[in-house]
C-alpha cells in the first residue's frame, strides 16, 4: 500500500523552506509519508491559489499553518477531495473581527519584518520571507478578505483545526466560532502559539500522525 501523501501549505511571509523540520519528521518517521511542500505563487487571488493546490491536495492530507490553514479551508469549501486536513489557526473573516488588527498595524509601521514578528512571534525571522517584496501585501489582502463558509460543510472524517495553547484569546474564539458555524472540529496544541511549525515541529508531526492513524 503506498504511503499517505501529505501536502504542506505555507502562509504569508514564508516559503516552503519553513517546513524543513516538519517535512523531515514526516518523511523519516514511522510510518513514513510522501510529502509535498510547494512554494506558492502568493498571487493575492484566492481562486488562483486554490486551483494551483487542488491537484496536489486531492487524495492528500492537507497541513497548513496561518495562511496555509486558510487555504486549506478554501480547498475544503471548494469541494476538493482531500483525504483529511490539519489546519492551524486559519483566518476566519467576520467571525472574529479584529483578529489580524495588530498584524496590520505592525505591517503598516514596520513592513514585512513587523508583519512576520507580529504574526509568528520570535521563532520567525525575515530570512524566512519570500524574496518578492510585494508577496506579503498580496497574501495579506487575500487572507484578510477571506470568509469561511457560513454553514456547516460536509467534511472528511479526518479534518480538524488546531490552536496553540499559548495563542491569545481571539485565536481560541476563532476556533470555537469556526466549529459553531462551519462544523469544523478543533483541538488545542500545548506549548505553542501561532508558529507551531517553528516552535513545536515534533508536536505538529505527531498531530498529523494521529490524524492519519
Amino acid at each position: 500500500m503506498p504511503p499517505q501523501r501529505i501536502l504542506l501549505v505555507h502562509g504569508a511571509a514564508t516559503t516552503a523552506g519553513v517546513w524543513s523540520t516538519v517535512r523531515e519528521l514526516l518523511e523519516n518517521g514511522s510510518p513514513a509519508f510522501e510529502v509535498e511542500a510547494p512554494d506558492r505563487a502568493c498571487s493575492g487571488d484566492l481562486r488562483t491559489e486554490v486551483d494551483a493546490l487542488a491537484g496536489a491536495a486531492a487524495g492528500a492530507v492537507v497541513v497548513g499553518v496561518s495562511g496555509g490553514a486558510t487555504l486549506g479551508l478554501a480547498l475544503l469549501a471548494a469541494g476538493v477531495p482531500v483525504a483529511g486536513a490539519l489546519l492551524h489557526e486559519p483566518a476566519v473573516g467576520s467571525l472574529v473581527p479584529g483578529l489580524l488588527a495588530r498584524v496590520a498595524e505592525e505591517y503598516a509601521a514596520h513592513g514585512v519584518a513587523g508583519f512576520g514578528s507580529a504574526l509568528y512571534g520570535p521563532a520567525w525571522d525575515p530570512s524566512m520571507a519570500s524574496a518578492d517584496p510585494d508577496a506579503v501585501r498580496r497574501d495579506f489582502a487575500m487572507f484578510r478578505a477571506f470568509e469561511p463558509p457560513a454553514r456547516a460543510m460536509e467534511l472528511p472524517a479526518r479534518v480538524t483545526t488546531t490552536v496553540g495553547a499559548l495563542s491569545p484569546p481571539p485565536r481560541h474564539r476563532a476556533a470555537r466560532a469556526l466549529r459553531a458555524v462551519a462544523g469544523v472540529p478543533y483541538r488545542v496544541l500545548a506549548g505553542c502559539g501561532h508558529a507551531v511549525h517553528l516552535e513545536q515541529p515534533q508536536q505538529l508531526a505527531s498531530a498529523v500522525r494521529e490524524l492519519v492513524g
